[in-house]
Formats: structure tokens, sequence, C-alpha cells
């Protein structure tokens, strides 16, 4: 009997068996309910098959099994052969972009996923052999009321089994890179259309803490806006992985999700988490992922991570100019706890000397607390340099908040702590040695600890901790180095941080090479079998997103003050690389930059002028603005670097090109 033949379940008496499944008792988060779209979501019916063949219809040769599935207790099957198919029409009740996705394994070569709009076929791919499972992506498809969309899976020349078909909508941006090296190009249409098929559409319903263990989860909800981060095998996202994808998700407008996301994590940093967001949050953005909360006072937490949200919280502010990230009281206030209460409430251990708090872990474990993301590290760290780092920028960007709120000695406030923070780092924290001597973490018996941390490593280069100057320069050497050798990490999702940590130090041809090898390893199964390749790991995409335009295109928005800076970080050997469809706040641009001497900025549409600020590389004795020569130039030394820079208002519907020379 061949694999997918192992059962063949009767709808009738599966439907009579599956009653309702109660909520679970995990807590929910204080978050408003996310507002579902004013027409029906366009929702698959049973899409992973648990309730049968409802929903569904099935040639001969094809049902639906129970012997691989890829998530809860079933799947459908397609047995060898031409003529077998599994389909689904549904009818689409408003008007949008969508993408559909399904996880698909193939016993051989042949079969095809195909989607149909009113008969016609609008997108398709023949599938190759693969028997582990992978996701697979068809889209953007344009639908408007009544069109009949009909997704279909084919047989081919072996078996083939479906489960967990998606629908998501298209981002609100379409990016698009143009380049002088193709690679570059066919690693961010991967990478754009990867990452929207992560992306819930609001108002559909889905399972709730499913994890490995209990497959096909503990009851469903009704899905807020949200994206994937962390395992696809798990029904929430983690506060690490969201803070890594909101760059990309910021390329890609997904500015609803990434704010309802954020809030989601503020509104579970209370009190008696002692300001700890929690881990991971299931889609619905209320209920707190099970597999990582216990209780109130066993649930994940590291350091690093409600740092870090305060940083995108600014970082998301400036891609989007919605002020909700300066009114909101659940991300005002959680701004506030994450830089004062919880600091002071972590920091007990270790003495820092007068006037710098350092928040700590308590050495004891993902589950009371630990300083590093380094989860791996059997190390008893109370302080670590991914903490540290965090914390620095946590400041600057609570400064940054405060003073676009108008709260200018607050502001003035957190610039001195985020000062003296560095240098107490620089001076103290993180000894006098270099490279491999270089401390990255104290433990809770005060040793200081040197040589390789992983993340405890890499992210203190990448939160710009570290002064410019020889010994940066010798540090980033020395990550390179040992990721390449016998401390490379593992799982790839901790590989994405290096082409950050190399782009925020200027070191493109570095970055370029981790970026190009994380997409040569998309198609490889990734460490945890349950996952999928590499590439379903969500944060893959993502990052390469954010990384092609906030790091190679080196884009810095500011939608509030309508402000857009850039600077090209070219790898050598490109001669160029464009994007088009770049969304700033309400306005959209594109941008090209041939090599680090010349960039052109169109603002193809907006309600008002920008200002850019063109950096390039150096002093230069002049530049040319539409080719009219400035000989009186202006540099700007920024993290240890010269640039010329130029500031330039341009109108919406204005190109502006300016080289230096």
């Amino acid at each position: 009997m061949s694999r997918t033949r192992l059962s063949l379940l009767s709808a009738v008496a599966l439907l009579a068996s599956l009653a309702p499944l109660a909520a679970t008792g995990i807590p929910a988060a204080a978050a408003t309910p996310s507002q579902g779209p004013a027409d029906a979501p366009l929702t698959v019916a049973n899409p992973g098959f648990e309730h049968g063949v409802s929903g569904w219809e099935f040639t001969s040769g094809a049902g639906v099994g129970t012997n691989y599935p890829h998530a809860g207790n079933r799947q459908a099957y397609l047995d060898a052969g031409s003529g077998r198919k599994v389909s689904q029409t549904v009818t689409a009740t408003g008007r949008g972009d969508y993408l559909v996705s399904a996880w698909i394994a193939t016993g051989g070569p042949g079969a095809r996923y195909v989607l149909r709009v009113d008969g016609t076929t609008v997108a398709e791919r023949t599938l190759p052999a693969a028997a582990n499972y992978r996701r697979h992506t068809l889209g953007r498809i344009a639908l408007a009321p009544g069109d009949r969309l009909e997704i279909a899976f084919e047989s081919g020349e072996g078996w083939v089994n479906v489960d967990d078909v998606m629908i998501s909508p298209a981002s609100p941006a379409d990016p698009r890179v143009t380049s002088s090296d193709p690679e570059i190009v066919a690693m961010f249409d991967w990478a754009k259309s990867k990452a929207n098929s992560w992306v819930h559409l609001p108002g559909t319903r889905g399972p709730l803490n499913a994890d490995e263990r209990q497959t096909g989860g503990i009851g469903n909800a009704v899905y807020g806006p949200s994206y994937w981060a962390g395992y696809a095998n798990r029904s929430g996202y983690y506060s690490r992985d969201m803070a890594h994808q909101l760059s990309g998700a910021g390329v890609l407008g997904l500015h609803a999700e990434n704010k309802e996301m954020l809030r989601a994590f503020a509104a579970s940093a209370t009190d008696e988490h002692a300001y700890y967001p929690v881990w991971a949050l299931n889609f619905d953005n209320r209920t707190y992922l099970s597999i990582d909360y216990r209780d109130r006072d066993v649930f994940v937490r590291e350091v690093p991570a409600p740092f870090e949200l305060v940083q995108k919280a600014e970082e998301a502010y400036r891609w989007s100019g919605d002020p909700a990230y300066l009114d909101d009281p659940a991300l005002w206030e959680f701004y506030r706890h994450a830089t004062e209460e919880f600091v002071t409430l972590h920091d007990g251990q270790k003495d820092n000397g007068p006037g710098v708090d350092v928040a700590e872990g308590t050495g004891k474990g993902i589950f009371q607390g630990v300083a590093s993301y380094n989860e791996t590290s059997d190390e008893p760290l109370a302080e670590a340099g991914d903490a540290i780092g965090s914390q620095y920028q946590a400041y600057r960007a609570m400064a940054s908040l405060a003073r676009a709120k108008g709260e200018h000695a607050l502001a003035a406030r957190f610039d001195d702590r985020a000062r003296d923070l560095r240098t107490y780092f620089n001076t103290t924290w993180s000894g006098t040695g270099t490279g491999a001597d270089m401390v990255r973490g104290y433990t809770t018996d005060g040793r200081a600890l040197t040589g390789w941390g992983k993340e405890n490593s890499w992210f203190m280069p990448m939160k710009q901790i570290v002064d410019p100057g020889e010994r940066r320069e010798a540090y980033l050497d020395y990550i390179d180095q040992q990721a390449e050798g016998a401390g490379r990490p593992d799982n790839i999702e901790a590989l994405t941080y290096l082409p950050d940590t190399f782009l925020t130090n200027n070191r493109p041809d570095t970055a370029w090479k981790w970026m190009r090898h994380i997409y040569a390893q998309k198609d490889v199964q990734h460490v945890n079998a349950r996952q999928g390749t590499n590439g379903d790991y969500p944060e893959v995409s993502f990052t390469l997103v954010g990384q092609t335009v906030q790091g190679l295109l080196g884009v810095t928005p500011d939608a509030p003050a309508r402000t857009l800076a850039t600077q090209s970080r070219l790898p050598s050997g490109m001669e160029w690389l464009g994007v088009e469809d770049l969304r700033v706040g309400d306005s959209v641009f594109a941008l090209r930059h041939d090599t680090d001497r010349r960039s052109t900025l169109t603002h193809t549409s907006g309600t008002a002028p920008y200002t850019w600020e063109a950096r390039f590389p150096g002093a230069h004795p002049a530049v040319a603005v539409d080719g009219r020569v400035v000989e009186a130039t202006r540099t700007e030394v920024i993290d240890g670097a010269t640039y010329t820079v130029v500031r330039t208002r341009v109108a919406p519907g204005r190109t502006v090109t300016i080289e230096v020379r």
C-alpha cells in the first residue's frame, strides 16, 4: 500500500466526531481585539483537512489520510498517476489581491499546484520530488466581487500530500528591485513573496496553541493583523523573531500588523510579569502561546527582548508616521516601563558603579529569565553583550520617541543615559582586550567571559554600542571568522543577524557574502525537522527584504519628519541597485544607487515634499545636483565614518539625481 493510501476517511463520520474544542486557559493579553475587513474574509474551508473531505472536491485516487500530516492529524493525498485532483473553489465577496500557500510533500516529480479564476489559470507551479513538506506559494492574484477562485492540486509521477492551505492578503507595498546583479533580483523576489505569504488575513479563524506537542492546537479564534514570526509549526509569533522581521515588514507596508503585534507584547508587559513581555502570542493577538507560558511566574523571558521591542517601535513609527506610537497609552507605558522599572527591577547582582544600571538575567534558564538570546549556552549569565547593546538602543529610541512627543526633558535624560551606558561599556564593561579577548558577558558570580558567545558577541557591534575604530574592526573580523568556523550556529535564523551586523558597520562585501549564503541554504532542511526547510523559517525571507532595502540601499525613513536618508552600501561588483514602490508614510518613492557615487530618487506620489538626505562615503570637494555642480559641500561624521551629505527637497512627481565629483 502506498504511503498516501493508509486511511481514507468518511466526511460524515468525521464531522460527527469533531465536537468544538474548549479554549485554552492560558491568559489573554489585554490588547484591543483587531477589526476585520468590511467584507467577509476570503476563507478556505477546512484548510488542514481536519474535517475530512468537507469543503473539498476529490477525484478517484485522492482523499484524506492520517499517515503523514504536516500538522494536526490529517492531510489530503493524491495517488501517483494522471488525472487525480483535490480542489476547492471560493467566491470573493470583496476586491483585493491575495497569495495562496500550501504545505506539500511529493514522492515524485510532475505534480501541479494551480490557481484558476473563473476557469482561467492565473498561477501554477510544477512541483519537484520532495518527500519532506515544503511550503509553496502562488500569487499575487487580483480578485473582484463574485470571482470564483479555484485552488487545485493535481497528481504527478509520485504520491502527493497536501496540508494547511492558507490565503494571505497581498502586502500594501509591492517593492520591485532591479540591479546589474541578477542574484539580488532573484533573492529579493523570492524573499518578498515568501515573507508576504506568512501574513494572516484578519478575520479568518485558526487554531490556538498549535505546537509540536499538540499539532492541531487547542481551540480556535479569530486572527487579527499579524504575521508568522517563529517556527512554522507553531500558531504564534515571538518577540525576538518579530523584532528582527519588523524592518522587512515595514518595507512591505505591513504597518497594521507591526503595530498590533507590538501592542500585544506591550500589553503583556505587566507588573505581575516584572515588566517582561511574554515571549510569544497566538495570532489572535491576545492569547499567550502555551508552550512558552505556564503561569505568571513561569514563562520564557530573555533580557534583550523588551529593549528590542522599544527600538523597533521607534523604527515602525518612522516607517509609518502613525501617531499611535506616541499616543497609545499601552505602547507609551511599555516604553517607559521597559527603560525604567524593568532595568531597576532586574539589576541587583553585578555592581556597575554609580549612575549606571544594567538589566540582568538570573542565570537559571529561559523560564526564569536569561540574560542572552544564546539559548544553547549553559553559561550562568547575569549580564550579556546582546542585552546591554539592546538596552543602549532602547535608550536611544526612548529619547527619539520622547522628542517626537514634545517631551524634551525626558528626551534629554535618555540621551544622557544612552551616552553614559555606551561610555561605561567601552571603558569598563567590555574590558581592554580585542577580538577573542573582548568581554561579552558576566556570570552571576561576577566572572568576565570572553571568546565566542554567538548572539552575545555579534549583537554588540550590531547594536552599535562598540565605539568605532580598530577595536571594533578587529571584533568584526573575529565574528566573521567564528561564524565560518567551528562556532558556526546550526540554525539558519541565527545566521540571519550577520548581514545586519556587517551592514550596520559598513562592511557590505561581508554582509553580501552572508546574504548569499543564507539564500543558497533556503531549500536545505532546517535543523528542526518539524519546521521544514530553512527557507520556510519566516525570519529568513523577512530579513532578506529588510537587508536589501535598509541595508544595501541604506534607506532610513522618517515619515513624521517627511525625511528620507539614503546611503549606498553596494558590495564590490554590483554596479547599480534600485527599488520601486518604496513606501514611507503616505509617499511612494523609487531609488537607485550607481556604485556609491551617484543616487537618483523619484518621489512617485505623495501629499507633500520630502527632504532627501543623500549620504556618500568620504569627503568630496563637489557634488552635482541634477547636473548643476555645487562646490561647497557638507561633511558629517556618523558613528566614526565621514560622509558627504546633501539635503534637498523632492516634491511629489519630481526626480532628483545627486552625484559626487
